[in-house]
Protein backbone atom coordinates (compact mmCIF):
# COMPACT_ATOMS: atom_id res chain seq x y z
CA UNK A 1 0.00 0.00 0.00
CA UNK A 2 3.03 2.60 0.50
CA UNK A 3 3.65 2.62 -2.67
CA UNK A 4 -0.01 4.54 -3.42
CA UNK A 5 0.62 6.77 -1.06
CA UNK A 6 1.90 9.87 -2.89
CA UNK A 7 -1.59 9.09 -4.81
CA UNK A 8 -4.20 8.00 -2.41
CA UNK A 9 -5.47 11.68 -2.19
CA UNK A 10 -6.14 11.36 -6.10
CA UNK A 11 -7.78 7.97 -5.82
CA UNK A 12 -10.15 8.81 -2.89
CA UNK A 13 -10.79 11.50 -5.24
CA UNK A 14 -12.25 9.75 -7.69
CA UNK A 15 -14.02 7.29 -5.94
CA UNK A 16 -16.16 9.97 -4.14
CA UNK A 17 -16.82 11.93 -7.51
CA UNK A 18 -18.03 8.37 -8.83
CA UNK A 19 -20.48 7.88 -6.55
CA UNK A 20 -21.28 11.45 -6.34
CA UNK A 21 -22.17 11.55 -10.15
CA UNK A 22 -23.82 7.82 -9.56
CA UNK A 23 -26.02 9.98 -6.71
CA UNK A 24 -26.75 12.46 -8.91
CA UNK A 25 -27.97 10.26 -11.99
CA UNK A 26 -30.08 8.08 -10.03
CA UNK A 27 -31.68 10.15 -7.06
CA UNK A 28 -31.69 13.07 -9.75
CA UNK A 29 -33.57 11.21 -11.89
CA UNK A 30 -36.42 10.72 -8.66
CA UNK A 31 -36.12 13.93 -7.72
CA UNK A 32 -37.13 15.13 -11.36
CA UNK A 33 -40.00 12.44 -11.40
CA UNK A 34 -41.05 14.23 -8.46
CA UNK A 35 -40.85 17.77 -9.45
CA UNK A 36 -42.59 16.82 -12.92
CA UNK A 37 -45.13 15.30 -10.82
CA UNK A 38 -46.30 18.69 -9.63
CA UNK A 39 -47.52 19.97 -13.35
CA UNK A 40 -49.62 16.55 -13.37
CA UNK A 41 -53.22 16.97 -13.27
CA UNK A 42 -54.48 13.70 -13.11
CA UNK A 43 -53.99 11.89 -10.28
CA UNK A 44 -53.57 8.61 -11.93
CA UNK A 45 -50.79 10.00 -13.56
CA UNK A 46 -49.30 11.64 -10.50
CA UNK A 47 -49.86 7.48 -9.25
CA UNK A 48 -48.00 6.02 -12.46
CA UNK A 49 -44.88 8.52 -11.52
CA UNK A 50 -44.96 7.55 -7.62
CA UNK A 51 -44.94 4.03 -8.81
CA UNK A 52 -42.35 4.40 -11.16
CA UNK A 53 -39.14 4.82 -8.81
CA UNK A 54 -41.37 3.17 -5.60
CA UNK A 55 -38.51 0.48 -5.44
CA UNK A 56 -35.61 1.89 -6.06
CA UNK A 57 -35.60 5.44 -4.35
CA UNK A 58 -34.41 4.51 -1.02
CA UNK A 59 -31.95 2.80 -2.14
CA UNK A 60 -31.24 5.83 -4.00
CA UNK A 61 -30.59 8.04 -0.98
CA UNK A 62 -28.81 6.11 0.67
CA UNK A 63 -25.67 7.19 -1.12
CA UNK A 64 -25.99 10.56 0.54
CA UNK A 65 -25.07 8.62 3.68
CA UNK A 66 -22.57 6.60 2.37
CA UNK A 67 -20.61 9.78 0.34
CA UNK A 68 -20.80 11.87 3.35
CA UNK A 69 -19.44 8.91 5.51
CA UNK A 70 -16.46 9.01 2.80
CA UNK A 71 -15.77 12.67 2.58
CA UNK A 72 -15.68 12.80 6.56
CA UNK A 73 -12.98 10.55 6.66
CA UNK A 74 -11.05 10.54 3.01
CA UNK A 75 -11.32 14.71 3.47
CA UNK A 76 -11.88 15.96 6.53
CA UNK A 77 -10.86 19.59 6.46
CA UNK A 78 -12.86 19.51 3.23
CA UNK A 79 -16.22 18.45 5.01
CA UNK A 80 -15.61 20.62 8.23
CA UNK A 81 -15.07 23.56 5.80
CA UNK A 82 -17.82 23.17 3.51
CA UNK A 83 -20.74 21.99 6.02
CA UNK A 84 -19.53 25.27 7.78
CA UNK A 85 -20.16 27.24 4.93
CA UNK A 86 -23.45 25.23 3.27
CA UNK A 87 -25.04 24.08 6.55
CA UNK A 88 -28.97 26.02 6.00
CA UNK A 89 -29.19 24.09 2.70
CA UNK A 90 -27.81 20.99 3.91
CA UNK A 91 -30.49 20.97 6.90
CA UNK A 92 -33.42 22.69 4.37
CA UNK A 93 -32.44 19.29 1.85
CA UNK A 94 -32.94 17.18 5.04
CA UNK A 95 -36.48 18.12 5.57
CA UNK A 96 -36.88 18.28 1.49
CA UNK A 97 -35.88 14.42 2.07
CA UNK A 98 -38.22 13.40 4.84
CA UNK A 99 -41.00 15.20 2.92
CA UNK A 100 -40.23 12.85 -0.12
CA UNK A 101 -40.14 9.56 2.78
CA UNK A 102 -43.46 10.47 4.50
CA UNK A 103 -45.38 11.21 1.63
CA UNK A 104 -44.61 7.82 -0.05
CA UNK A 105 -45.73 6.07 3.28
CA UNK A 106 -48.73 7.48 3.25
CA UNK A 107 -50.06 7.89 0.03
CA UNK A 108 -51.07 4.71 -0.17
CA UNK A 109 -53.41 4.39 3.06
CA UNK A 110 -54.52 7.85 2.84
CA UNK A 111 -57.82 9.19 1.90
CA UNK A 112 -56.22 11.84 0.66
CA UNK A 113 -53.92 11.07 -2.28
CA UNK A 114 -53.72 14.30 -4.01
CA UNK A 115 -52.17 15.98 -1.05
CA UNK A 116 -49.74 13.41 -0.51
CA UNK A 117 -48.40 13.28 -4.26
CA UNK A 118 -48.57 17.76 -3.39
CA UNK A 119 -45.85 16.72 -0.65
CA UNK A 120 -43.93 14.16 -2.77
CA UNK A 121 -43.58 16.88 -5.42
CA UNK A 122 -42.85 19.75 -2.88
CA UNK A 123 -40.18 17.50 -0.98
CA UNK A 124 -38.97 16.65 -4.31
CA UNK A 125 -38.30 20.24 -5.08
CA UNK A 126 -37.32 21.81 -1.86
CA UNK A 127 -34.72 18.57 -2.13
CA UNK A 128 -33.38 19.64 -5.51
CA UNK A 129 -33.35 23.10 -4.53
CA UNK A 130 -31.07 22.78 -1.54
CA UNK A 131 -28.49 20.53 -3.21
CA UNK A 132 -28.41 23.19 -6.05
CA UNK A 133 -27.41 25.95 -3.70
CA UNK A 134 -24.65 23.64 -2.01
CA UNK A 135 -23.15 23.15 -5.01
CA UNK A 136 -23.18 26.64 -5.90
CA UNK A 137 -21.98 27.88 -2.73
CA UNK A 138 -19.14 25.13 -3.12
CA UNK A 139 -18.24 26.31 -6.87
CA UNK A 140 -18.64 30.06 -5.51
CA UNK A 141 -15.85 29.87 -3.60
CA UNK A 142 -15.59 30.00 0.43
CA UNK A 143 -14.04 32.94 3.01
CA UNK A 144 -11.32 30.63 4.56
CA UNK A 145 -8.92 31.87 7.17
CA UNK A 146 -6.49 30.16 9.05
CA UNK A 147 -8.10 27.38 7.70
CA UNK A 148 -11.24 27.82 8.88
CA UNK A 149 -14.69 29.20 7.50
CA UNK A 150 -15.01 32.94 7.73
CA UNK A 151 -17.80 34.08 5.47
CA UNK A 152 -21.79 34.30 6.41
CA UNK A 153 -23.88 31.73 7.02
CA UNK A 154 -25.73 33.34 3.94
CA UNK A 155 -22.55 32.77 1.61
CA UNK A 156 -24.51 30.29 -0.51
CA UNK A 157 -26.95 32.58 -1.54
CA UNK A 158 -25.84 34.76 -4.54
CA UNK A 159 -26.29 34.88 -7.99
CA UNK A 160 -23.72 32.38 -9.06
CA UNK A 161 -25.44 30.04 -6.50
CA UNK A 162 -28.80 30.78 -7.75
CA UNK A 163 -27.87 30.14 -11.55
CA UNK A 164 -26.46 27.07 -10.48
CA UNK A 165 -29.34 26.11 -8.50
CA UNK A 166 -31.28 26.29 -11.66
CA UNK A 167 -29.46 24.41 -13.66
CA UNK A 168 -29.51 21.54 -11.24
CA UNK A 169 -33.63 21.80 -11.31
CA UNK A 170 -33.48 21.18 -15.20
CA UNK A 171 -30.67 18.79 -15.18
CA UNK A 172 -32.76 16.70 -12.52
CA UNK A 173 -36.49 17.78 -14.82
CA UNK A 174 -33.98 16.30 -17.33
CA UNK A 175 -33.56 13.31 -16.52
CA UNK A 176 -36.88 12.72 -14.70
CA UNK A 177 -38.47 12.67 -17.88
CA UNK A 178 -35.99 10.42 -19.37
CA UNK A 179 -36.29 8.01 -16.55
CA UNK A 180 -40.09 8.16 -17.42
CA UNK A 181 -39.94 7.40 -21.16
CA UNK A 182 -38.10 4.60 -20.19
CA UNK A 183 -40.20 3.55 -17.58
CA UNK A 184 -43.82 3.96 -18.60
CA UNK A 185 -46.31 3.76 -21.45
CA UNK A 186 -49.18 5.61 -22.96
CA UNK A 187 -49.79 8.96 -22.32
CA UNK A 188 -47.60 9.77 -19.56
CA UNK A 189 -44.23 8.42 -21.98
CA UNK A 190 -45.74 10.94 -25.05
CA UNK A 191 -45.58 13.76 -22.33
CA UNK A 192 -42.14 13.01 -21.16
CA UNK A 193 -40.75 12.69 -24.90
CA UNK A 194 -41.89 16.62 -25.08
CA UNK A 195 -40.75 17.48 -21.75
CA UNK A 196 -37.69 15.62 -21.77
CA UNK A 197 -37.00 17.94 -25.17
CA UNK A 198 -37.75 21.37 -23.35
CA UNK A 199 -35.54 20.02 -20.00
CA UNK A 200 -33.41 19.23 -22.56
CA UNK A 201 -32.64 22.82 -24.15
CA UNK A 202 -33.00 24.58 -21.34
CA UNK A 203 -30.10 22.27 -19.63
CA UNK A 204 -27.58 23.22 -22.42
CA UNK A 205 -28.13 26.76 -22.18
CA UNK A 206 -27.47 26.63 -18.71
CA UNK A 207 -24.86 24.43 -18.93
CA UNK A 208 -22.92 26.53 -21.41
CA UNK A 209 -23.94 29.75 -18.74
CA UNK A 210 -22.38 27.64 -15.96
CA UNK A 211 -19.21 26.99 -17.61
CA UNK A 212 -18.32 30.19 -18.72
CA UNK A 213 -19.09 31.66 -16.00
CA UNK A 214 -16.73 29.83 -13.79
CA UNK A 215 -14.01 29.74 -16.02
CA UNK A 216 -14.37 33.48 -15.98
CA UNK A 217 -14.53 33.57 -12.33
CA UNK A 218 -11.61 31.57 -11.53
CA UNK A 219 -8.07 32.78 -13.48
CA UNK A 220 -6.82 28.79 -13.05
CA UNK A 221 -9.46 27.85 -14.83
CA UNK A 222 -9.13 29.87 -18.02
CA UNK A 223 -5.34 29.69 -17.80
CA UNK A 224 -5.92 26.23 -18.41
CA UNK A 225 -6.70 26.62 -21.93
CA UNK A 226 -3.56 27.81 -22.63
CA UNK A 227 -1.93 25.26 -21.63
CA UNK A 228 -1.83 21.33 -21.86
CA UNK A 229 -4.58 20.55 -20.28
CA UNK A 230 -6.82 22.66 -22.64
CA UNK A 231 -6.77 19.54 -25.06
CA UNK A 232 -8.56 17.02 -22.36
CA UNK A 233 -11.08 20.15 -21.80
CA UNK A 234 -11.27 20.46 -25.22
CA UNK A 235 -12.25 16.64 -25.76
CA UNK A 236 -14.60 16.49 -22.87
CA UNK A 237 -16.59 19.77 -24.88
CA UNK A 238 -16.71 18.05 -27.79
CA UNK A 239 -17.74 15.22 -26.52
CA UNK A 240 -20.39 16.51 -24.50
CA UNK A 241 -21.55 18.65 -27.49
CA UNK A 242 -22.17 15.17 -29.66
CA UNK A 243 -23.53 13.51 -26.70
CA UNK A 244 -26.48 16.93 -26.65
CA UNK A 245 -26.52 15.76 -30.55
CA UNK A 246 -27.29 12.28 -29.99
CA UNK A 247 -29.66 12.92 -27.32
CA UNK A 248 -32.10 15.37 -29.52
CA UNK A 249 -31.89 12.96 -31.99
CA UNK A 250 -32.52 9.73 -29.88
CA UNK A 251 -35.71 11.84 -29.02
CA UNK A 252 -36.46 12.16 -32.20
CA UNK A 253 -36.37 8.72 -33.10
CA UNK A 254 -38.62 8.16 -30.10
CA UNK A 255 -35.95 6.21 -28.22
CA UNK A 256 -36.63 4.78 -24.79
CA UNK A 257 -33.50 3.57 -23.19
CA UNK A 258 -30.82 6.08 -25.33
CA UNK A 259 -31.81 8.97 -23.83
CA UNK A 260 -31.46 8.49 -20.11
CA UNK A 261 -28.30 6.92 -21.07
CA UNK A 262 -27.02 9.79 -23.04
CA UNK A 263 -28.08 12.23 -20.30
CA UNK A 264 -26.08 10.01 -17.76
CA UNK A 265 -23.23 10.49 -20.57
CA UNK A 266 -23.93 14.37 -20.44
CA UNK A 267 -23.52 14.53 -16.77
CA UNK A 268 -20.21 12.51 -16.67
CA UNK A 269 -18.20 14.70 -19.37
CA UNK A 270 -19.43 17.94 -17.97
CA UNK A 271 -18.45 17.12 -14.62
CA UNK A 272 -15.34 16.09 -15.72
CA UNK A 273 -14.81 19.30 -17.39
CA UNK A 274 -15.82 22.02 -14.51
CA UNK A 275 -13.31 18.78 -11.92
CA UNK A 276 -10.18 19.04 -14.51
CA UNK A 277 -10.78 22.84 -14.69
CA UNK A 278 -10.55 23.59 -10.99
CA UNK A 279 -8.21 20.69 -10.22
CA UNK A 280 -6.27 20.43 -7.82
CA UNK A 281 -8.36 22.90 -5.41
CA UNK A 282 -11.36 21.36 -3.75
CA UNK A 283 -12.83 24.44 -2.79
CA UNK A 284 -11.52 27.37 -5.24
CA UNK A 285 -10.69 30.71 -3.56
CA UNK A 286 -11.94 33.98 -5.58
CA UNK A 287 -10.55 36.39 -2.84
CA UNK A 288 -9.09 33.84 0.27
CA UNK A 289 -6.94 31.26 -0.46
CA UNK A 290 -8.39 27.39 -2.05
CA UNK A 291 -7.79 24.09 -0.17
CA UNK A 292 -6.02 22.07 -2.40
CA UNK A 293 -6.76 17.96 -2.34
CA UNK A 294 -3.76 17.03 -0.87
CA UNK A 295 -4.67 19.86 2.01
CA UNK A 296 -7.68 18.75 2.50
CA UNK A 297 -7.07 15.21 2.78
CA UNK A 298 -6.64 12.69 5.85
CA UNK A 299 -3.48 11.25 6.60
CA UNK A 300 -2.38 8.23 4.77
CA UNK A 301 -2.74 5.49 7.09
CA UNK A 302 -6.43 6.64 7.25
CA UNK A 303 -7.10 6.41 3.65
CA UNK A 304 -4.94 3.23 3.19
CA UNK A 305 -7.10 1.93 5.68
CA UNK A 306 -10.54 2.95 4.18
CA UNK A 307 -9.50 1.62 0.74
CA UNK A 308 -8.98 -1.87 1.88
CA UNK A 309 -12.42 -1.72 3.50
CA UNK A 310 -14.01 -0.26 0.60
CA UNK A 311 -12.62 -2.97 -1.41
CA UNK A 312 -14.22 -5.75 0.61
CA UNK A 313 -17.75 -3.47 0.99
CA UNK A 314 -18.02 -2.02 -2.26
CA UNK A 315 -18.66 -4.67 -4.11
CA UNK A 316 -21.15 -6.10 -1.80
CA UNK A 317 -23.13 -2.59 -2.11
CA UNK A 318 -23.20 -2.52 -5.83
CA UNK A 319 -24.33 -6.41 -6.30
CA UNK A 320 -27.67 -5.70 -4.20
CA UNK A 321 -28.05 -2.09 -5.96
CA UNK A 322 -27.76 -3.77 -9.60
CA UNK A 323 -29.85 -6.88 -8.47
CA UNK A 324 -32.44 -4.90 -7.43
CA UNK A 325 -32.76 -2.53 -10.29
CA UNK A 326 -32.68 -5.83 -12.23
CA UNK A 327 -35.45 -7.43 -10.70
CA UNK A 328 -37.73 -3.91 -10.80
CA UNK A 329 -36.54 -3.47 -14.48
CA UNK A 330 -39.02 -3.15 -16.89
CA UNK A 331 -42.62 -1.07 -17.32
CA UNK A 332 -44.29 0.04 -14.48
CA UNK A 333 -47.27 -1.70 -13.86
CA UNK A 334 -49.46 1.00 -13.15
CA UNK A 335 -51.49 2.42 -16.27
CA UNK A 336 -54.18 4.99 -17.06
CA UNK A 337 -55.79 6.30 -20.51
CA UNK A 338 -56.21 9.93 -19.24
CA UNK A 339 -56.09 12.36 -22.13
CA UNK A 340 -52.75 13.73 -23.48
CA UNK A 341 -53.04 17.17 -22.81
CA UNK A 342 -49.65 18.97 -21.72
Amino acid sequence: MEILNPYLPDIWLHLIGFFLLYYAVTDGADLGVGIWALFSRQPEERRAMMTSIDSIWHGNQTWLVILGGMLFGAFPNFYALLLSAIYIPIIVMLFGLILRGVSFEFHEHSDHKSLWCLIFGLGSLITTLAQGFALGGLLGGLTISEGRFAGSIWEWLSPYGAFIATGVVTGYLMLGANYLIARTTGPLQTKSYRRAMISGLVTLLVSIGVHVWTTTRYAQMSQKWGTDARWPLLLLAVGAAASFLLYFLALKQRRQVAPLLLNGLIILLSFAGLSIGLYPQMIPGVITSALTVREAAASDKTLSFMLVTTAILLPVILSYTFYNYWVFRGKTGQSYQAPDTD
